[in-house]
């Protein structure tokens, strides 16, 4: 089977479409997989990595107002919509996927005109611009959460499958996770990160946490700052008297490449509200208290936030509104109620699917053979 899958940008397009890829190789064996994307975006530096043909259009993403640079957009988009007909028609795939990013536009409406079978995934609770508009074209819509669907023309071709995550998310036992990051397996493990970059105001607050948790009994602090504010938190940390490594309890890291394995140990998280974050919190089953990214385009991980505080799985406080105080009266108020915890990761861990890429993956082969 031969296979286009498109998506990029950022990491949040870029690793769902590798966990499909993964899916449809053990599927669909054997499977030809060609990436499109831009050579701007991470993909051009991400998925030749994982050992993917990449092929790059020119393509824009539109402002959110008229500009002269809009104008510019569509003319580019225009030329990537023929440099999409040229690979789409060298390739011959059986199947064009799409799992977000503007790249996605000219690839997957090439393809439908085409009359390629098409598929696009929507990982938010508020689908992006692209795949509101690509819902219209394509053949089927795979979503991460079911409150995304009355939000798109064309409902019918919707199914929630829930979004797709890394294999070794769910692979690495707790602990195999305590052993490799040198945690306590004895204390409960708070884990607190902001994504790949950090976020400031959530290192910030964290630093009010710790400086409270320090040296507790029973409790460890799995700190990730993003590499870009590491060197600033540490002297914040140190500026307050605390000097992490003599605490016995508070690790601080830069980035962890192996964030499947601080999953596996925590017991509780501090996160941003981005779909893949989530859908790997709540596969897991774990209880967080959630910050949303206040500039996320529509607002979209607020939305997605939401929804888990709905189902009990999650407390949402909204970045305007953190404070070092109010996190911590939050993390105090769980680290108190075990009964809370427990029902919250329940409620984490019944909104989880951890198996999101496999139904992708048998949704697209399906339509790719004509089981549409």
């Amino acid at each position: 089977m031969r296979i286009i899958i498109s998506g990029g940008g950022t990491g949040g397009h870029i690793y769902p479409a590798l966990a499909i890829v993964k899916e449809l190789e053990r599927l669909a064996n054997p499977a030809e997989i060609l990436f499109v994307g831009t050579k701007e975006g991470l993909e051009s530096d991400i998925v030749p990595k994982e050992g993917y043909r990449l092929k790059t259009i020119e393509v824009g993403g539109l402002e959110r107002q008229l500009s002269w640079r809009n104008v510019q957009t569509l003319a580019k988009t225009v030329g990537g919509i023929w440099q999409s007909r040229s690979i789409i028609q060298e390739f011959q795939p059986d199947i064009v996927i799409g799992t977000g990013g503007y790249v996605c536009g000219p690839v997957l409406l090439m393809a439908s005109l085409l009359k390629i079978p098409t598929l696009i995934q929507e990982q938010n609770a508020i689908p992006g611009v692209t795949n509101k508009i690509l819902a219209r074209f394509v053949d089927k819509i795979a979503v991460g959460y079911a409150e995304a669907i009355p939000r798109f023309p064309v409902a019918r071709k919707a199914v929630v499958t829930g979004n797709p995550i890394r294999s070794d998310v769910m692979e690495i036992t707790r602990e195999q996770g305590q052993r490799e990051l040198g945690l306590d397996p004895d204390k409960l493990t708070l884990l607190v990160s902001g994504g790949s970059r950090g976020a400031q105001s959530i290192n910030k607050a964290a630093i009010v946490v710790s400086k409270v948790l320090a040296g507790r009994e029973g409790i460890q602090v799995l700190h990730v700052t993003g590499k870009s504010d590491y060197n600033n938190i540490v002297g914040l940390y140190n500026q307050i008297g605390i000097e992490p490594e003599k605490t016995g309890n508070i690790s601080i890291r830069p980035y962890l490449y192996n964030m499947p394995h601080a999953l596996a140990a925590a017991d509780l998280a501090v996160f941003r509200a981005g779909a893949i974050g989530l859908a790997e919190l709540t596969a897991r089953g774990i209880p967080s208290v959630l910050v949303p990214y206040p500039y996320a385009a529509e607002n979209h991980q607020e939305h997605n936030a939401r929804v888990l505080e709905t189902n009990g799985a999650a407390l949402v406080i909204r970045d305007a509104d953190l404070t070092g105080e109010l996190l911590l009266a939050a993390i105090e108020g769980l680290l108190a109620d075990p009964q809370k915890r427990l029902a919250m990761a329940q409620a984490s861990k019944g909104m989880g699917r951890p198996y999101a890429a496999q139904r992708i993956a048998e949704m697209a082969i399906a339509q790719a053979r004509g089981k549409r």
